[in-house]
């Protein structure tokens, strides 16, 4: 199999479990009558299943599973630009197929109620009713926060074998701090794979998700180029 193939199979695949396990365990178990998981379940289930997916699929295709790694590492040094194109697409794909499944059967009950379908959101639609400038800070910094949590785990001079324990923690409190914000996206593949299903007003700010998280990516990878790299291990 053509190894571009295998790499956005492994996307398509990682990006999915991020957001079905993700996604998922907020729509149908955060809430649940007196066994929900609540917010910290949610924040914990994001950063599982990057924690497994980077073991699992990160030796194919780096275990991006999120567009704006993808650019920040192209901004790093990283990533090939040629190849970004193509990750973005799987990974977008795989985030609305993911999002089909979680509806399929999160509608697979009577009465069932989609409410905000894990979406993100900011002002009537932020969980906590933050409006647009809180919304774009958070999203900026915390994605700047992990891009350089990413490219310090994974450098030469880092422990080796752990990068995917820190980086899946990492998502873990990005989630802890943000969901009253946002809801949490710092991936815009994930925001748009429930947004697709979700209700209207997210399709309408779907834009927030896609232009914070790019920019905190090239932020953090900038700062991290720049201030903390040795320079030896890219």
């Amino acid at each position: 199999m053509d190894s571009n193939v295998k790499k956005w199979s492994a996307e398509f695949i990682g990006t999915f479990w991020l957001t079905f396990g993700g996604c998922g365990s907020a729509v149908l178990a955060a809430a649940f009558p007196q066994l929900g998981i609540g917010f910290h379940g949610v924040a914990l289930a994001f950063g599982l299943t990057v924690l497994t997916g980077a073991y699992a699929l990160g030796p194919i295709s780096g275990g991006h599973f999120n567009p704006a790694v993808s650019l920040g590492l192209v901004v790093g040094g990283r990533f090939k630009a040629s190849e970004l194109p193509g990750y973005v697409i799987a990974q977008v794909l795989g985030a609305i197929a993911a999002g089909a499944v979680l509806y399929a059967v999160a509608t697979g009950k009577p009465g069932a109620e989609l409410g905000g379908f894990a979406t993100n959101g900011y002002g009537a639609h932020s969980p906590g009713g933050y409006g647009l400038v809180s919304a774009l800070v958070i999203e900026v910094v915390l994605t700047a926060i992990f891009l350089i949590v990413i490219l310090g785990a994974t450098a030469r001079r880092a422990a080796s074998g752990f990068a995917g324990l820190a980086i899946g923690l990492c998502l873990t409190l990005i989630h802890l701090i943000s969901i009253p914000v946002t809801n949490t996206s710092v991936n815009p593949a994930r925001s748009t794979g429930v947004a697709v299903f979700g209700p209207e007003i997210a399709m309408g700010q779907l834009w927030v998700f896609w232009v914070a998280p790019l920019l905190g990516a090239a932020i953090g990878a900038l700062i991290y180029r720049s201030l903390l790299s040795s320079g030896q291990e890219d």
